[in-house]
């Protein structure tokens, strides 16, 4: 009989330990974001800040941190393509089409946003929000069952980081829980595209 000492296997225990450190963070930024705070955490773009995204006063705290006017658009990101029948009404069934053919992570804002912070939506009744595909963040969400707040992790007007390391110290500080998933990861990332889904139908490319 042959015996598989997987214990025995330093692969296994790295695995192990990883799998221990994503769940951490899982369960310390839901402790963070269900108490209205902020975390600092990975997304399928830039590292961003972010909060529990029906939560105006969370979401005062992370205008706040980054000396940011409010009402300023912040992007929403949400764990399934069905959330977006949540978050917006009525959207155009044309967009998921849209979103299919597009290369890399898209940022729709649509028109006709409810049940997110009223400091969220803009006066004309739109919201900035993605849906992802980062497994940490669809796992986040999934779990917190609610939209999340993602915006870069810098003042305003300063420049966006675009790996861990170049986040300051004091958003790092600025922040209740700071995720270590994806710290060590030094490729150099971008800000999601951004466009506009209007109401007959024609897309307005706001951030390319």
């Amino acid at each position: 009989m042959t015996v598989y000492l997987f214990n025995s296997d330093p692969n296994c225990h790295l695995l192990k330990q990883l799998v221990l450190e994503f769940q951490t963070d899982i369960l310390s930024s839901l402790e963070v974001l269900r108490g209205g705070g902020l975390i600092l955490y990975p997304t399928d773009t830039i590292w961003g800040i972010g909060c529990d995204a029906t939560n105006p006063h969370a979401v005062e705290k992370v205008y706040a941190l980054k000396k940011r006017p409010g009402k300023k658009s912040l992007i929403v990101l949400l764990a399934d393509k069905r959330d977006v029948l949540k978050y917006a009404t009525q959207p155009d069934l044309n967009i998921f089409d849209y979103l299919r053919t597009v290369k890399g992570p898209t940022t729709v804002i649509y028109e006709g946003a409810v049940g997110l912070a009223e400091n969220i939506i803009q006066e004309d009744g739109t919201a900035a929000m993605r849906v992802v595909n980062d497994r940490f963040c669809k796992e986040l969400i999934k779990r917190f069952r609610k939209p999340i707040v993602s915006t870069s992790a810098n003042i305003s007007g300063e420049p966006f980081p675009r790996s861990f390391n170049e986040i300051s110290e004091k958003i790092k500080k600025g922040v209740d829980y700071v995720v270590r998933c994806g710290q060590d990861d030094t490729r150099l990332k971008e800000p999601s595209s951004v466009v506009k889904w209007n109401k007959d139908g024609s897309i307005e490319v706001i951030r390319p």
